[in-house]
């Protein structure tokens, strides 16, 4: 509580806050390792500040800032000189439930985020403040390392096998990806919905990467609607640099869909019966051996 008096009165002191702004909440974090807070006005929430290492304040900042005119993010007001915190505008709502068909969630993260990404000119690919890869492949490498590591023997030995064998077909396709500056942990758990509709995307973990990614990580983010015809129709409004044809969509989607059980097990272990549902209708598309 003594670094966020600090924090206050350090904002005060500096006129961005009023100290009749100033009525605190602390919040449940959720998978976030960083403290949050709300600063609210009669009662109602208007700004959140997170506290965290300054590597992932950075991040943080530099995404949303990057990103300063897509409605669906917060707005950044303040950040600390030495990032230790961040200030940015609360968006109101719930996070999960409550939030309308996949479809209709899918079709305003398209347009409203998944298609405003820029590209970047980096050497590396992967998490921002995470392991520096050499390639797209790589990292698929290592997450299909880990999720292989949480899942065991969940799944059976010949379903890893084709998983693997499902990597190396994704490799054959790395001459065509385009490297962009994603959110890079874009699922509903980071969804606020508003009337059983999508209000805005919060906490990023930034990502060099394909855009395919984000738009697999949030189709695979929830076990409900993980059909071709949603797959399909919210695909069909994702701009694209290249051609992608069907079998490929399917590969990745398979892919992340294997990633997301092994992160389900670690962190949402209640969604874990209707992701296992799931896979077994989905599993006829991995490759034969």
């Amino acid at each position: 509580m003594e670094k966020i008096n600090e924090i206050i009165n350090c904002l005060v002191n500096q006129g961005i806050l009023k100290n009749d702004d100033i009525d605190l909440k602390k919040l449940k974090s959720g998978t976030t390792n960083g403290i949050l807070y709300t600063l609210n006005n009669n009662e109602i929430p208007k700004y959140v500040i997170k506290i965290d290492t300054p590597k992932l304040i950075t991040a943080t900042a530099d995404f949303l800032l990057t990103y300063k005119d897509v409605n669906l993010l917060p707005n950044v007001l303040y950040t600390d000189e030495k990032k230790g915190f961040i200030i940015y505008s609360y968006i109101s709502g719930e996070t999960h439930f409550n939030r309308g068909s996949k479809l209709e969630w899918m079709t305003i993260l398209i347009k409203e985020l998944l298609n405003k990404y820029k590209k970047v000119n980096k050497d590396n690919w992967g998490r921002v403040n995470g392991i520096h890869r050499n390639s797209w492949a790589d990292f698929n490498l290592s997450s299909l390392e880990f999720a292989k590591e949480d899942i065991g023997d969940l799944l059976t030995r010949e379903d890893h096998k084709k998983v693997e064998l499902l990597v190396n077909k994704l490799k054959t396709y790395e001459h065509q990806e385009e490297k962009y500056y994603l959110h890079g942990d874009v699922g509903v758990h980071n969804f606020v919905y508003k009337g059983n509709k999508l209000n805005g995307v919060i906490d990023p973990s930034p990502l060099f990467g394909p855009k395919i990614y984000d738009f697999t990580y949030a189709f695979c983010s929830s076990p409900d609607n993980l059909n071709l015809r949603t797959l399909l129709s919210s695909f069909s409004l994702l701009t694209q640099d290249v051609p992608f044809n069907k079998e490929r969509l399917l590969d990745e989607v398979l892919f992340q869909l294997y990633t997301r059980i092994g992160i389900c097990i670690r962190v949402h272990p209640h969604d874990l019966s209707g992701y296992l549902k799931a896979w077994k209708e989905w599993r006829v598309y991995l490759p034969s051996m």
